[in-house]
């Protein structure tokens, strides 16, 4: 079966009651048969059910069907996709270990690297994203155990190639490990690229209508087993009911990417050749400047778009506030359009050096397309563009 036809038909076991959707398991905890069987439930020489903190039948089928859509041998469902990503590095580094990672993250994945494991002794080195193989190669020391990046990046849409960063991990016995939200698995496996593990915040596109909160880790089991002890002690559990939530998601993530994509372009496309908009930048414009890259390690280009006005923050403020459908809002993966300005949002925490590195200007917007029609949108955009450039005017 294709992946699709298995995220619809992949579901816990029915119950006597021969239901047709899966039930939701609404329960803290399970019950033991006897008490040999609590036993041998605690010793793991039987498989099975104990406690919604360690396992949960509605938790295990969101997990087995991100297995599925990300050709994963295991993984690990977690309360947030932040938790996915400090657990999927918490759980197998140590201290006097290395780290080595893309400069272009996420705000709150870039704090955890330089304020959190960095108190255990675990360092880090930041390449641009666009560096070289030979420099990630001279950025190896004997003490890295880890690889970690984001490609689509959040939120300046800089690509790495994964293929010459699985090599070198390959070669040199490292953790390749990816965040790859920003594309889902509807867009992108890292796996083929070499990715020994792949988180995601499933509270993005594989929720995709702003519901609920999730994140989980997948990959290769040995390293699995480990981030599953951390998580199992420390307890960042998903919920059973947004495990729910998000495995009914994941049957509808496929369409919902190709129409998120389409509009995508279309709204960059269109923006791109208005004369008052600064920069645009989408990973299936031509004008990218990984565009081929995207290209070779995509099946299309997600559904962020950036784009930067001059005027500063106050530019922003005036096309933000004449924007009439999209909603103002730092998430993002939603059916609905939302935009954000990075700067004072969400790497508002970054120091001013750090933001000038990636990109992150006072004039940047994210742009997360939505379902909604696309005349409607570029018509919306096109508007709040006009609008702002005649309030500048008119100061």
């Amino acid at each position: 079966m294709k992946k699709q036809t298995k995220a619809i038909r992949t579901q816990t076991k029915k119950t006597q009651y021969r239901e047709h959707s899966t039930p939701l398991f609404l329960t803290s905890s399970f019950t033991f048969e006897s008490a040999e069987q609590g036993k041998a439930l605690f010793e793991e020489t039987e498989e099975g059910n104990i406690y919604s903190r360690f396992s949960n039948p509605s938790v295990q089928e969101f997990i087995d069907k991100v297995c599925l859509l990300e050709d994963c041998e295991d993984g690990v469902a977690t309360a947030t996709g932040m938790a996915a990503v400090f657990a999927s590095m918490a759980a197998l580094l140590k201290s006097g270990d290395h780290i080595l990672a893309s400069r272009a993250l996420f705000g709150s994945a870039h704090q955890i690297i330089t304020q959190i494991i960095s108190k255990w002794g675990i360092t880090y080195t930041y390449l641009d994203a666009d560096a070289s193989e030979a420099d990630w190669e001279a950025a190896v020391t004997p003490d890295t155990r880890m690889v970690y990046l984001e490609t689509p990046s959040n939120p300046g849409l800089d690509l790495v190639d994964l293929e010459m960063i699985g090599k070198l991990c390959k070669k040199h016995n490292l953790i390749f490990n990816v965040d790859n939200c920003f594309a889902s698995p509807a867009l992108q496996n890292p796996v083929d690229f070499g990715a020994d593990l792949v988180v995601h915040s499933a509270t993005k596109y594989m929720d995709g209508q702003g519901r609920v909160l999730g994140g989980i880790v997948v990959g290769k089991e040995e390293y699995i087993k480990h981030i599953r002890f951390f998580c199992r002690h420390t307890g960042p559990s998903m919920s059973p009911f947004n495990a729910w939530v998000l495995s009914k998601s994941l049957e509808t993530l496929e369409l919902r990417m190709e129409k998120h994509c389409s509009n995508a372009l279309a709204l960059a496309s269109a923006l791109e050749k208005h004369p008052d908009v600064k920069l645009v930048k989408y990973p299936f414009l031509a004008s990218h400047p990984q565009h081929e890259l995207a290209k070779a390690q995509m099946k299309a280009g997600g559904a962020i778009v950036t784009i930067e006005l001059e005027g500063g923050f106050e530019r922003v403020s005036a096309f933000m506030d004449a924007l009439e459908i999209a909603s103002l809002s730092s998430n993002l993966g939603d059916t609905r359009t939302i935009v954000t300005n990075p700067f004072t949002t969400t790497h508002a925490k970054l120091k001013a050096d750090e933001k000038l590195a990636l990109g992150i200007t006072e004039g940047l917007i994210r742009i997360s397309v939505g379902l909604e029609d696309i005349e409607d949108l570029i018509e919306d955009f096109t508007n709040a563009v006009e609008v702002s450039v005649k309030s500048d005017i008119l100061e």
